[in-house]
């Protein structure tokens, strides 16, 4: 029941967000736009293009709008509205989970610099195109198509900001068990 709910209200959902549409199509399918819930989407409406939130930043923004609110409350509320495909949760940097407006139907992408976690977005049509056709291959339903480079941005390379990344200590370590064996 659950499940066949979460799946009407991803389809029912428009780019737009109107706020008193999405309320009332909320309503008729069994669920509410809590003042939290109308808040937060207030918040993410906000954002510049391209801005991120983790639900500790997500709950810091909202304090230091006055607003009364829990962090558990926030966490809560990011999970639903992430299940009912409101926003879209996204990991971008050593497992920490951010989130944005689920506004585009194109899937985009990300590059996180692994120094000041800078993130820029891009969209690259062969990058969907493929992960369509593979999904096709082996008889899966594409929901979501997220790629994440870890990188240096050309900020942090000026700052002299180290650029050992997570690959150059996979292949020390592989050299290393090659070497002890």
């Amino acid at each position: 029941m659950i499940v066949n709910k979460l799946n009407l209200l991803k389809k029912m959902l428009v780019p737009s967000y109107d706020v008193s549409a999405l309320k009332t199509e909320l309503n008729a399918k069994g669920w509410r736009l809590t003042p939290q819930r109308e808040k937060i989407l207030g918040t993410f409406l906000n954002l510049p293009k391209g801005e991120h939130l983790s639900a500790e930043d997500l709950h810091q923004e909202l304090l230091s709008q006055q607003e009364n609110i829990s962090l558990s409350t926030v966490y809560r509320s990011v999970k639903l509205m992430t299940r009912m495909g409101i926003l879209r949760e996204l990991e971008l940097a050593e497992g920490h989970k951010h989130y944005e407006l689920n506004q585009s139907q194109a899937h985009h992408h990300h590059l996180v610099c692994v120094q000041c976690n800078k993130t820029i977005e891009f969209e690259d049509v062969a990058i969907n195109k493929h992960s369509i056709a593979q999904c096709q291959q082996q008889g899966f339903e594409l929901l979501d198509c997220q790629l994440t480079i870890t990188t240096i941005c050309p900020e942090a390379r000026l700052m002299g900001w180290p650029s050992a990344l997570p690959h150059d200590w996979v292949c020390s370590r592989v050299k290393a068990q090659a070497t002890l064996s």
